[in-house]
C-alpha cells in the first residue's frame, strides 16, 4: 500500500514531498481554529492515503463489471501512482507561484471532482483517465498539508503537530482494504470513489474558513517544461509497456517496441537535459551523494516488491481461494497494527541505534514474511494467510523511517525538500512498476505451469482418468468434467506461480542486506534529527 510510506515519513518528522518552507510571518493558531485546522488537514490527507489502498481489494469486481481481465484492472492502481509521481516535482513550484493555500484547496477540489467521475466511469478506459487526473491532482495534498499544519503551531510544538497528523493517517492503510472490501461486497465498487465527495467538500470548507487569510508568500519561478515533458514521456511509456506487454506479446508487437524506444530515448534525453538545465524539475546532482543514491535504490526496490505483493495477494485470494473482497481486505489490514504501534517509538529513539542494523533487521523480516507466503496453499486457514501480513507491519515500521534517515542524513537543510521529493518520486514510480511486473510475471509463470500440468491429462492416465470417469458417473458430460479439471489446474498453476513470486522476493530482500552495509555511517548527529530539522 503506497500509503504506508507517507505515514512512516510523517512519524519520522520529515516532509514526504517537496514543499515550500513553513511561512514564518504567520502567527500560530489557537483554540478552536487550531483544532479545526488540524482536523481539516488530517482529513484531507486521510482521504488521499485511503484512496491509494482502497481499490486494491476491489480490482476483481471492477474488472468483472467493466468486462476486462484482472491484469487490465490493475491499471486502476498503476495509473494513479504514475500520475501522482509525475505531479510530485511540481508541488514546490506551484505553491511558490500561486500560494500553498490556493494550491492545496484546488488540489482537494479537483481530487473530489475526479473521484466522483471515477465512480461514473462506464468503461475501463474512462476510469483510467479519471484515475490519472485524480492522481495528478493528489500530488500536492500531502506535502502542503504538512506545510500548513506546521504554520499553525509554534516551533516548539511542531513535533507534536506532526505526531498528531501521522497518527491520523496511520488509520488509513488499515481502513482502506477493510472499507474497500465492505463497500464492494455490500454496495458497489463506484462507492469507493463516491465516499471522497463529502469528505473532500467538508475538508475544503474548513480549510478555507481557517486558512483563507493565511496564504504563503508568492514568487514567480521558471518551470522546466522540457524536463517535465520528457519525464512524462519516459515514465508513461515504460508503465504502458509493462502493463500491455503480456497482452500484446511483448517485443513481437510493434506497439511494445515503440514504447520501449520512447522510454529509453526519453530517459536518456531527460538525464541530459536535467543535468544541464538551470532550473531542473528534478535535482539529479543529489545522486552524487553515495548515501542518498544507495538509500533511494533500496527504497525503490523494496517498495516495488512491497506494493506489488499488496496488489497480488488479494487478487490471488479472491480469484483462486474464494475470498470475498471484505475477507481479502481483512488479511491486508493486519499490516497496520505494528506499524501504528512501532513507528512513533522508532521515530523517537532511532538516533540511538545505527540505522544500518535497523534496516538489516527490516529486510530480514521482510524476507521471512515473503518466505512464509511462498508456502501458501489454497487450503490454508485465515490466520495462516494473515500472520505474515501481521509480521510485515514490523518490517514496514523498521524499514521506512531508518531509510529516510539514510537518504536525508547529512544533507544541508536547503536540500532536504528536493532530496525527499526525488526519493519519493522513485518510490511512487517503483510501486507502479512493481504492480505491473508482479501481475505480469505471475500470469506468465501460471501459463507455463498450466501447460506443464495439462500435459499429464491424457486418456488412460492413472490419476486423471478415474477422476473424469467419476464425474461422468455423477452426470457430468466429458466437456463439463474437463472444464472442472481445467479450473483445478488453473487454481494450482496460479498458486505455484504466486509462491514463486514470493520466494523470489524473499531472496531479493536477503540480498539487499549487503547494500545496507555499503552505506557510510554519518558522523556528528543523527539522520533522523536532520530530517526533522528539514521538515520544520
Amino acid at each position: 500500500m503506497t500509503t504506508t510510506l507517507e505515514i512512516e515519513e510523517a512519524a519520522a518528522g520529515a516532509v514526504p514531498e517537496p514543499a515550500p518552507a513553513t511561512p514564518t510571518h504567520l502567527t500560530p493558531l489557537k483554540g478552536s481554529a487550531l483544532v479545526l485546522g488540524t482536523f481539516a488537514l488530517s482529513l484531507a490527507t486521510f482521504m488521499n492515503v485511503l484512496d491509494t489502498s482502497i481499490a486494491n481489494v476491489s480490482i476483481p469486481a471492477i474488472a468483472g463489471d467493466l468486462g476486462v481481465s484482472s491484469s487490465q484492472g490493475t491499471w486502476v492502481i498503476t495509473s494513479f501512482g504514475v500520475a501522482n509521481a509525475i505531479a510530485v516535482p511540481l508541488t514546490g513550484f506551484l505553491a511558490q507561484r500561486f500560494g500553498a493555500v490556493k494550491v492545496f484547496v484546488a488540489s482537494m477540489l479537483l481530487f473530489t471532482l475526479f473521484s466522483f467521475l471515477c465512480g461514473q466511469a462506464p468503461t475501463i478506459g474512462i476510469l483510467i483517465l479519471f484515475r490519472v487526473l485524480q492522481g495528478a491532482s493528489a500530488g500536492p495534498m500531502i506535502p502542503l498539508s504538512q506545510t500548513l499544519l506546521l504554520s499553525s503551531y509554534p516551533p516548539q510544538r511542531a513535533g507534536m503537530a506532526i505526531a498528531m497528523w501521522s497518527m491520523t493517517t496511520l488509520v488509513a492503510p488499515i481502513t482502506g482494504p477493510l472499507l474497500g472490501g465492505w463497500i464492494t461486497d455490500n454496495i458497489s465498487w463506484p462507492w469507493i470513489f463516491y465516499i471522497n465527495v463529502p469528505v473532500g467538500l467538508l475538508a475544503t470548507a474548513i480549510t478555507l474558513s481557517i486558512y483563507g487569510n493565511r496564504e504563503t508568500p508568492i514568487r514567480k519561478l521558471p518551470i522546466d517544461w522540457t524536463g517535465l515533458t520528457l519525464l512524462v514521456i519516459w515514465v508513461g511509456s515504460l508503465q504502458v509497456m509493462l502493463d500491455k506487454g503480456q497482452e500484446l506479446d511483448w517485443f513481437g508487437s510493434n506497439v511494445i517496441i515503440a514504447l520501449a524506444v520512447a522510454a529509453v530515448v526519453g530517459f536518456v534525453l531527460f538525464l541530459i537535459w536535467e543535468i544541464y538545465d538551470e532550473h531542473p524539475v528534478v535535482d539529479l546532482t543529489l545522486f552524487k551523494i553515495p548515501n542518498f543514491t544507495l538509500g533511494t535504490i533500496m527504497l525503490a526496490l523494496a517498495y516495488g516488491m512491497f506494493f506489488g505483493s499488496l496488489v497480488l495477494l488479494p487478487l490471488w485470494l479472491q480469484e483462486f481461494v474464494g475470498y470475498t473482497a471484505t475477507d481479502a481486505g481483512e488479511v491486508l489490514a493486519w499490516v497496520g497494527l505494528f506499524a501504528l504501534l512501532l513507528s512513533p517509538v522508532l521515530g523517537r529513539y532511532m538516533h540511538l541505534v545505527d540505522t544500518r542494523w535497523i534496516s538489516s533487521f527490516s529486510f530480514l523480516t521482510f524476507a521471512l514474511v515473503f518466505w512464509m507466503r511462498s508456502r501458501f496453499t489454497t487450503g490454508d486457514s485465515y490466520w495462516e494467510y494473515s500472520l505474515p501480513t501481521l509480521i510485515q507491519g514490523i518490517a514496514t515500521a523498521t524499514f521506512f523511517i531508518p531509510l529516510l534517515g539514510i537518504i536525508l542524513g547529512g544533507l544541508p537543510p536547503q536540500r532536504i525538500a528536493a532530496a525527499s521529493g526525488l526519493s519519493n518520486f522513485a518510490r511512487i514510480t517503483a510501486g507502479s512498476f512493481g504492480t505491473s511486473i508482479y501481475t505480469t510475471w505471475w500470469a506468465n509463470r501460471a501459463d507455463l505451469h498450466h501447460e506443464q500440468l495439462v500435459s499429464h491429462i491424457y486418456a488412460g492416465n492413472p490419476v486423471s482418468s478415474p477422476i473424469i470417469q467419476g464425474m461422468q458417473a455423477h452426470g457430468f458430460t466429458v466437456e463439463q468434467a474437463l472444464g472442472v479439471v481445467n479450473r483445478l489446474i488453473d487454481q494450482q498453476s496460479y498458486t505455484i506461480a504466486v509462491d514463486e513470486m514470493f520466494r523470489l522476493s524473499a531472496w531479493l530482500f536477503v540480498a539487499m542486506v549487503a547494500i545496507v552495509w555499503m552505506v557510510r555511517p554519518k558522523r556528528g548527529g543523527s539522520a533522523g534529527s536532520d530530517a526533522a530539522a528539514g521538515a520544520h
